[in-house]
């Protein structure tokens, strides 16, 4: 279990399905810049992970950057097999984000880029999502007691969040070189996997020194010194924002959906321990192994063969989408075994294999261990 559970710092916007999210390309990424190395006074591994554990966090802003090199071609059009959302486009490049928390029922990010700004907001049991280059926007009521829903890992906490999931007897965890993030003092945790199947090296987790929250996540992919992927505060204020900053004022003109709750709150959670979970949109998704070796796996019931006009998850009628689904998956290499034949897509930190029956596995392994999952 994660050592954050008991303190779900903006918890609504990580997804637990990402590993089939993964599929799309990114700009060449270098690390953040940072200051010198601070003197600070020696903590041991347990020591931050128990900081981890017991901080509080009553609200703050600030600026994130999040950068991928996942060393993938340029698929990001098949994120639909995942059924990806209004901020899928995070899995590539870099990108600029301000996120606001001001406790478990009050968070809002806004992603920023060169064409417009994406915002999802929650006031209380109210959801909200908008779209500037539409000037479209979607509402929803969440019932009682349940959570907002997830998207991908926005902030160095989120992702934090879902390595530390990952901590167990197959996890060395060791302290690395202080930090200088966002103008704080950090440690450095740093976290190795043991399972040689995995394709993560390692994952460094900057802690800010005096309130424990993590300002830079950094994974890095075997074989490479540079971060495949990281997310970092470039500026952060742990003031608790102001309630007008989750209050949603349509725009003039401003088309809304109002959506039923359920739609967000059904989808995307597989199922622990290997059962098998029911989506709205027909899919059944499963988990197989533990820790940095999870497979997920997706049985699409609407697919057709992996280099068929449907494996992309084109919507019903869209014959242009379909087309150009095909067209892309007809890009990736065949291959096949004693599980059976598919395609297969790689990168520095995922593999993804779309099977000829309808199944999309995916993980941060080897393909060897999908191979594995596809026979089980």
């Amino acid at each position: 279990m994660s050592v954050l559970k008991n303190r779900a710092v903006l918890r609504w916007l990580v997804p637990v399905t990402a590993g089939v999210a993964v599929i799309g390309g990114g700009a060449a990424v270098g690390t953040f810049a940072a200051d010198a190395d601070p003197a600070l006074p020696p903590r041991t591994a347990a020591q931050l992970l128990v900081d981890l554990q017991t901080s509080r966090l009553d609200g703050l802003s600030g600026t994130v950057v999040q950068r991928a090199d996942l060393g993938l071609p340029a698929l990001a059009n098949l994120a639909g097999l995942a059924g990806g959302n209004e901020l899928t486009t995070l899995l590539t490049g870099t990108h600029t984000l301000r996120v606001w928390y001001s406790g478990e029922e009050r968070q809002r990010i806004a992603l920023l880029d060169t064409l417009g700004e994406r915002d999802l907001i929650r006031d209380g049991r109210d959801v909200w999502s908008w779209d500037s280059r539409t000037n479209s926007a979607t509402h929803r009521v969440l019932p009682q007691d349940r959570t907002a829903p997830a998207s991908l890992p926005a902030t160095p906490a989120e992702a934090a969040d879902q390595a530390l999931a990952a901590v167990d007897p197959t996890t060395a965890v060791t302290v690395g070189r202080s930090a200088r993030v966002a103008g704080r003092d950090a440690y450095e945790l740093v976290l190795t996997p043991r399972d040689a199947d995995s394709l993560v090296h390692q994952v460094r987790i900057a802690l800010d020194a005096k309130e424990h929250v993590p300002l830079r996540f950094e994974m890095l992919a075997d074989g490479a010194d540079k971060p495949a992927f990281e997310v970092a505060f470039t500026q952060i204020d742990f003031n608790r924002p102001e309630a007008d900053q989750f209050r949603f004022n349509p725009p003039p003109g401003v088309t809304v959906k109002e959506e039923p709750a359920d739609k967000a709150l059904q989808g995307g959670k597989a199922a622990p321990d290997g059962r098998t979970g029911h989506r709205p949109d027909g899919t059944d998704v499963r988990t197989v192994g533990t820790g940095w070796t999870t497979v997920l796996v997706a049985r699409l019931d609407a697919a057709g063969p992996a280099g068929g006009a449907k494996a992309g998850g084109a919507k019903a009628g869209d014959a242009a989408g379909a087309d150009q689904a095909a067209g892309l998956l007809a890009a990736v290499p065949k291959v096949s075994g004693d599980w059976g034949s598919g395609r297969l897509l790689t990168g520095k930190l995922f593999s993804v294999l779309l099977t000829d029956d309808g199944r999309v596995l995916a993980g941060l392994v080897t393909p060897e261990r999908l191979y594995q999952a596809a026979r089980s």
